[in-house]
């Protein structure tokens, strides 16, 4: 009888426990606004992506180890042959962060909003931007990533290993690079490759006298996002890692549009500012230290980081970017985006 008291009461304490536990991640996560999480669209679907988006899978959670990474601003380019911007400077330069095995994301995109050079009588071109393939055979990937790039070449590869911790690394790589070799360009846009991109109206949202040609970057914008201190969080920040209970306003990662004066100058401020594995959130302290903001769009309708699908032509009509569950669907998105329908 006693041993069975015993055990009773030891079975007793675990539930308790384990109670316990599950109402303080409750109360702490809602403490911190969980919802709001900053980057949430920088997390990657795919196992060496840097928040390229993998067609729809579920986003995968990896522990981010320490809140820096390291950016010593010493990697180099290994293959940037394109010829965009040797010749003329395009009107807007598209970049795709994406993992080095995501061949099936890149041919998607060129085949459909990558695809479109001229629009609105101004030039568009579309880049990836990816770093060192990693596991067995990342030889193999390598060598395959040489070949495509041969057929297309639209591919730029520094010499970072591409992975989730690294996006930080891999965005200012993306800021050197059009620093350094697009400067004359007017626009340049970050964008995953799960999103459905209309580019006409983003060209025609740029191309208006009220859009700054200067200091100026817009998207989603999250503005007074709370920082997370729940340790269970997958975007926890540490008070001695960022003192403050907000992050200054930034651009959400699924995509955002800058003036090409705006890569030099987040490289000039950013050796003041250690950086974050959060990408998204690193710029919107460069940009604060710039004494700058991002812009709100228009219209909330033109960014979409959590659409209702599937999307109605009405709402294909108003968008510049949403994201999409697949491949399939994207492509899906971008031909209903070309018939004369697709209006309210």
């Amino acid at each position: 009888m006693d041993n069975w008291r015993r055990h009773f009461k030891r079975i007793f304490i675990c539930i308790l426990g384990a109670v316990t536990c599950f109402l303080l991640y409750f109360y702490l996560d809602g403490k911190s606004g969980a919802w709001e999480a900053p980057g949430q669209r920088t997390v990657s679907a795919q196992p060496s992506s840097s928040g390229a988006g993998g067609g729809g899978a579920e986003p995968r959670w990896e522990d981010p180890g320490p809140y820096h990474v390291a950016y010593p601003r010493n990697y180099k380019f290994i293959m940037d042959d394109t010829p965009t911007c040797k010749d003329a400077a395009p009107f807007l330069v598209l970049i795709v962060p994406v993992a080095p095995n995501n061949v099936a994301a890149r041919d998607a995109i060129r085949k459909t909003w990558g695809g479109e050079k001229v629009v609105l009588d101004r030039r568009v071109e579309t880049l990836f931007v990816l770093g060192l393939p990693g596991g067995a055979d990342a030889e193999q990937q390598q060598e395959k990533l040489k070949q495509e790039n041969l057929q297309h070449r639209d591919l730029i590869q520094s010499d970072f290993q591409d992975s989730y911790r690294n996006l930080t690394i891999k965005t200012m790589m993306m800021l050197e690079w059009v620093n350094a070799r697009c400067a004359n360009a007017s626009y340049a846009m970050k964008i995953d490759s799960d999103i459905i991109l209309h580019v006409q109206n983003l060209v025609k949202l740029l191309l208006d006298p009220s859009t700054a040609k200067q200091n100026y970057m817009t998207g989603l914008v999250w503005w007074h996002s709370p920082v997370l201190r729940n340790p269970f969080n997958k975007f926890y920040m540490p008070s001695d890692v960022i003192a403050e209970p907000e992050y200054p306003p930034y651009p959400l990662g699924m995509c955002y549009i800058m003036s090409l004066d705006l890569p030099g100058k987040i490289l000039g401020v950013s050796p003041q500012i250690k950086p974050l594995y959060i990408e998204d959130v690193y710029l919107g302290l460069c940009l604060k230290r710039l004494g700058l903001s991002p812009t709100d769009p228009p219209e909330d309708t033109m960014f979409i980081v959590d659409p209702q699908h599937p999307l109605s032509g009405c709402s294909l009509s108003k968008l510049i970017a949403a994201t999409t569950t697949s491949i399939e669907q994207m492509t899906s998105y971008w031909q209903r985006s070309k018939e004369p329908e697709a209006k309210c």
